[in-house]
Order: C-alpha cells, then sequence, then structure tokens
C-alpha cells in the first residue's frame, strides 16, 4: 500500500511512497510548466531519496475531463515557466537553477523512470532526458524549442540527448526544432516503451517493480558502473563485483535459485 503525503507539504508536485517514491508534477493549469517551487519540491524528494534510495516515478498530469465537460489529454511538462525564465539574468544561468535539480536527478542511487504524456518540451524534456529509463504514449511530444525564445537547451539536452539518440537526430531536435512523436521516440530509442495513456501510470508501476525486485545494492552498482566514464571500465566493474561477491545477498540468492533448480 502507498501513502500520499500532506498535501500542505507539496504545491507543485504531488508524492506518493511505497516500495517506490511516485513523483507526479502537478500545475496543470500551466501544463505542468517548471517554476522555482516545483524545482525546489523536486530538490526535497531527492534528499528523501539519497537518505532511503528507492526508485523514482515521475510523471505529469493525466488525461482528464475538464469542468467544463472537455476531455483533456495528459501532459508531462511544456517547458519552464516563462514568466519565470524572461526575468532570468546572467547570474541565474550560471547557478544553473534547472541543470543542477535534473543532474541530482540523473544521480539518484536508484533508477528514475519517466512516464511521458502530452507535451515533454524545453525544460521537461531534460527532465525526461535525466531519467534513466523513459516509457511513453502515442501523444507525447518531445522537442526542444529554446532557441526559438532566444536560449539553448542548456540543463542536459545539449549534451545528454545525442548520448541517447545520436549526434544527428540530436541536432534536429536542437537546431531545427523538431518534435517528435511516441512512434518516433521509441524508433529512435529515446523511450523504450509506447503504451495508451490509459495504461502509462500501470506500466511505469510495473517497470518499478520489475527493478524493486532485484537485489538493491546490485542495482545501486549496476548504476553506478554503467554511468561511470569509459576510462573507469573495467576496474568499476571489478571493484563492485567485488563488493556484491561478498554481500550476504548473493549468497541469499544464489541459495535460493538452486534450491529451486533442484527441485524441478
Amino acid at each position: 500500500m502507498t501513502a500520499p503525503l500532506d498535501r500542505a507539504e507539496f504545491e507543485a508536485i504531488e508524492v506518493t511512497r511505497g516500495d517506490f517514491v511516485r513523483v507526479r508534477l502537478n500545475r496543470p493549469e500551466v501544463r505542468n510548466a517548471i517554476d522555482q517551487r516545483m524545482v525546489d519540491e523536486l530538490h526535497a524528494v531527492c534528499a528523501e531519496v539519497e537518505r532511503d534510495p528507492r526508485v523514482v516515478v515521475i510523471s505529469g498530469s493525466p488525461p482528464a475531463v475538464g469542468a467544463d465537460g472537455r476531455e483533456r489529454k495528459g501532459v508531462f511538462a511544456s517547458g519552464a515557466d516563462i514568466r519565470q525564465l524572461r526575468e532570468r539574468r546572467r547570474d541565474d544561468a550560471l547557478a544553473g537553477i534547472n541543470s543542477g535539480i535534473f543532474e541530482r536527478i540523473n544521480a539518484l542511487p536508484m533508477p528514475v523512470i519517466a512516464a511521458l504524456d502530452g507535451y515533454c518540451l524545453g525544460g521537461g524534456a531534460e527532465l525526461a532526458y535525466a531519467a534513466d529509463l523513459r516509457i511513453g504514449t502515442p501523444d507525447v511530444r518531445i522537442g526542444n524549442p529554446e532557441p526559438g525564445l532566444g536560449i539553448l537547451a542548456a540543463a542536459g539536452a545539449s549534451w545528454r540527448l545525442k548520448e541517447l539518440i545520436g549526434e544527428a537526430r540530436a541536432l534536429e531536435i536542437l537546431l531545427a526544432g523538431r518534435v517528435v512523436d511516441g512512434e518516433t521516440a521509441l524508433a529512435w530509442g529515446l523511450i523504450t516503451r509506447l503504451v495508451p495513456s490509459a495504461e502509462l501510470e500501470a506500466a511505469a508501476a510495473e517497470m518499478a517493480a520489475a527493478i524493486c525486485a532485484q537485489d538493491p545494492l546490485a542495482i545501486k552498482l549496476t548504476k553506478e558502473v554503467f554511468r561511470a566514464p569509459r576510462e573507469a571500465h573495467p576496474l568499476a566493474d571489478r571493484l563492485a563485483q567485488a563488493t556484491l561477491f561478498e554481500s550476504p545477498a548473493k549468497f541469499e540468492r544464489m541459495s535460493a535459485f538452486l534450491e529451486r533448480k533442484s527441485t524441478r
């Protein structure tokens, strides 16, 4: 069972704790535009998960019927809050407000899953790129239109995106303003799974549960080794494996596997 945090604790996000931590961006009136409040609240969640490592699932607003009776599509995040962004100056850029939180999310000890639907643009896309795994819907629209606003995608897209989909495709998004749909994102490897909007939350929870079923220390060290620079290998792999070879979980899990095999 999961228990929502006190609503008074957060305003721009909703957080639910359980076997994994679910973070829902919650500014639907502005299509979940990322403002300073949301950044601060995401930092608070990161601090908690750093103290008590768990898998994190980040999602946006699900499809809903508005007060006017019209159906509204889901949305991950339409980008940074332009009203705040317009007022930022040189010192704000140097402070790395958004890049700092996205880097912290990327560095969390356990995997982060981004569940993407609807608009996933600008800072919203960069938040998705910072996750370890991404799943999406056919309605997702991913892109970085920052140059059209006189700025660049400086919160990770300029280097994470080419690592994810290659230089040529990344440049088409970053320079030509291409916005890709779910089918294209899947074909390019930007997301790993495509599901209907109504199934997105369940698919993200299923992925999180699959990770949670593994040994936590093995998952944590696998993520560390995977993120290590090329020159750190193979030493990083050997050191991590040496730690795991001495862990109680290794003996318990391997003994259980052998016992199951012997009874077949």
